[in-house]
């Protein structure tokens, strides 16, 4: 019990989060209106998406030091989990913005940044398979993934301040927290960023544990 009990906790949260947040009453704001339930799912996929990319990151810098295969695994099945919630978290924002913005993609900076810091870990799979010698693989890999992390945090939460944009929080648009965003949104918001930070964890252990049966049967 005592190994699962945060995969309870994480499906709990899910559950709770996606009836709560489809259902509880939201305040209503000029041109979110409805639309601010989003807030419940888009957030948090990219909360989720830094943390796996972390751990990542982590295991990249302890790979070189151990010359693990274990330790290179890690990085990279917790890089796949965190595409996974990168790509929600671009499709719910798109979503959103078709809402509020008027079109699903408006080339805003907040959008053109994120975009590209997926695409710098596209190239970091890219880059891994174009290489056939594990340990080679391992190592430029590891320190492509070094350099790619403070570049993503850059573009996701430096650059996009420093201009004007239609997200919240950046380019002098306020964020929410200087919306009305009440108790009754904090009760539903908070738990689901740590319900999908969960499920992303959940992600990436099944993908590793899966990757390293994988490797015991060639």
């Amino acid at each position: 019990m005592h190994r699962i009990w945060w995969k309870i906790l994480a499906a709990v949260l899910v559950i709770y989060t996606s009836i709560a947040g489809l259902l509880l009453e939201v305040p209503r704001l000029a041109i979110l209106n409805e639309t601010i339930r989003n807030l419940y799912f888009h957030v948090p996929m990219w909360f989720a998406m830094v943390v796996l990319f972390t751990i990542s990151v982590w295991y990249s810098v302890r790979s070189l030091s151990t010359q693990s295969e274990a330790d290179d695994i890690r990085a990279v099945e917790s890089a796949n989990a965190g595409i996974i919630f990168g790509i929600l978290g671009i499709v719910t924002g798109a979503v959103w913005a078709k809402f509020t913005w008027g079109q699903f993609w408006s080339f805003d900076p907040k959008q053109n940044f994120a975009a590209i810091s997926l695409l710098l870990y596209f190239a970091y799979f890219v880059l891994r398979n174009a290489i056939d010698e594990e340990q080679k693989r391992a190592k430029i890999a590891a320190i492509y993934n070094i350099f790619a992390f403070p570049m993503m945090v850059v573009l996701l939460f430096v650059l996009p301040r420093l201009q004007d944009s239609l997200h919240p929080g950046n380019g002098g648009n306020p964020g929410f927290n200087s919306y009305d965003l009440d108790s009754r949104m904090r009760m539903v918001f908070y738990p689901a960023c740590l319900g999908w930070i969960l499920v992303g964890y959940w992600v990436y252990t099944l993908r590793f544990r899966t990757k390293i049966l994988e490797n015991k049967q060639l």
